[in-house]
């Protein structure tokens, strides 16, 4: 039997060398000083983010806005040049970084364009957009909005300035909400039922000293992909996430996790 073709993602090269591009890495500096990096017992976090790439900036800088709308309220100071270099070109507190390349994906198929998930950087927050990186052959900007005047925002050299990662277009709008009483699934709700007395018997054993809940520190259901009662729930459960790279030594996996 024929293997299925997998999805296609192509980085031209225009008239300049791509940006840096690596598989997104799942570490995050706050979540490592968690205590005891319990940050990363969360999988949906830990998934978020890694799934995905991201475009490394090339130049070391650091900007502040003086809250006006011009692009001029913006001030750009190069620490050490390179390329991938910002610019305010928008106004209104925008930050912007050019991404030279042009994205292309399968029909059907477009971009989720950010910042790099669950990174919080004071004073600034990424924008988001969705790309139709199917047929536009038009580049995109990677824009930042300053959260407050005056704030010096610093980004080093290799700081991951654009996060990016594939989505079937037209899902969210296609997909048909419902709302309906859980007692109409059973097997749900008993599942539910039983996870949810599980962990409150869980967290007040956490309280108790020498408690087997104290031993194991947190419930692993989620995380092992089972069902309160131990069972496997699906044979498509991931626990990590590890994109493709793109070819060149400049765009090489970010570091395991």
């Amino acid at each position: 039997m024929a293997e299925k073709p997998r999805p296609r993602l192509i980085a031209y090269e225009l008239d300049q060398p791509l940006p840096p591009i690596r598989p997104a890495g799942v570490r995050r500096d706050w979540m490592d000083a968690t205590p005891g990096g319990f940050a990363y017992r969360c999988l949906p976090l830990t998934i978020a983010n890694g799934h995905g790439w991201e475009v490394q900036g090339q130049t070391g800088f650091e900007a502040w806005w003086n809250g006006g709308d011009r692009p001029e309220d913006v001030t750009i100071r190069v620490l050490k040049p390179g390329g991938l270099a910002p610019a305010s070109h928008f106004g209104a507190g925008i930050l912007t970084f050019p991404i030279p390349t042009l994205l292309r994906t399968d029909p059907g198929i477009g971009l989720w364009v950010s910042g790099p998930p669950n990174a919080v950087k004071d004073g600034i927050a990424p924008l988001a957009g969705l790309v139709e990186s199917d047929w536009s052959p038009m580049t995109f900007t990677m824009n930042w909005r300053f959260t407050r005047p005056d704030q010096v925002v610093r980004f080093l050299p290799g700081e991951p300035v654009c996060f990016f990662f594939p989505l079937q277009r037209g899902l969210a709008a296609d997909t048909c909400p419902e709302v309906r009483p859980l007692a109409e699934a059973p097997e749900l709700e008993a599942a539910h039922r039983a996870w949810r007395e599980g962990r409150n018997r869980f967290n007040a054993a956490l309280c108790q000293p020498g408690s087997e809940a104290r031993a194991q520190g947190w419930q692993r259901h989620y995380h092992r992909g089972l069902n309160p009662d131990g069972t496997p729930t699906t044979a498509d459960h991931r626990t990590r996430v590890q994109v493709r790279p793109f070819p060149g030594p400049s765009r090489r996996p970010a570091e395991p996790a």
